[in-house]
C-alpha cells in the first residue's frame, strides 16, 4: 500500500475517533499505531538494507530516506515476537517520528487506516502476554464482516524510548 492511498482514504472516510495505522505484527496478530506518528508507510528493497554489525537482533539495519539515515527495527522481535523472515526480498516499513526520532519499524504487512474512539482502548492486562504490556496503550475490539479482531494499540513514545534501542 502506498503513501498516498493511506493519505486518501484517511480524508476520504469521515470517521469518530483517532486515525490509526494497522498493520499484521506477525501472522495472524494485527496492531495500530497513531497516525500522528506515522510519517509514511513503504516498502523497502532489502538491498537497500545496510546491517550493522553489534547491534541487537531486532536492528535489522540502516537504510537513507530522503537524505536521512533511519534505523530500521523489526517490530515483532523488539516486543518478543517471533522475528520477520530476514530472507526476503523486500520488508514493509512503516516510518514513525516521536519527537526528534525517526525509525522504521518492520511489519509483516500493512492494512491501512482504522478509526478506534479514546473510550474503545481498553487495558491489555489478561489479553496480551506481559512481556508486550509495557508497550501498548491498551487493546481494541474491532467487528468486520461478522468476525471481531483483536488489535494491540501500541504506544509510540513506549516503542521509541525502549531500553532495547537505547543499549544496543
Amino acid at each position: 500500500m502506498n503513501t498516498s492511498a493511506l493519505v486518501q482514504s484517511a480524508h476520504s472516510r469521515k470517521a469518530a475517533g483517532d486515525a490509526f495505522l494497522r498493520f499484521e505484527l506477525y501472522p495472524q496478530t494485527s496492531a495500530v499505531f497513531p497516525m500522528r506518528h506515522v510519517q509514511e508507510a513503504m516498502v523497502l528493497p532489502a538491498r537497500r538494507l545496510t546491517p550493522m554489525p553489534n547491534m541487537p537482533a531486532c536492528m535489522l539495519g540502516l537504510m537513507n530516506r530522503r537524505s536521512r539515515v533511519i534505523w530500521v527495527v523489526d517490530l515483532a522481535r523488539m516486543l518478543g515476537l517471533a522475528a520477520l523472515d530476514t530472507n526476503v526480498q523486500q520488508y514493509n516499513l512503516v516510518i514513525t517520528q516521536v519527537g526528534a526520532v525517526t525509525l522504521g519499524l518492520a511489519v509483516q504487512c500493512v492494512e491501512g487506516i482504522t478509526w478506534i474512539e479514546p473510550n474503545q482502548i481498553q487495558s491489555p492486562i489478561g489479553q496480551i502476554i506481559p512481556s508486550l504490556v509495557p508497550y501498548l496503550r491498551g487493546c481494541a475490539i474491532q467487528s468486520q464482516d461478522q468476525t471481531k479482531t483483536l488489535l494491540m494499540v501500541l504506544d509510540a513514545e513506549a516503542v521509541v524510548q525502549s531500553s532495547i534501542l537505547r543499549n544496543p
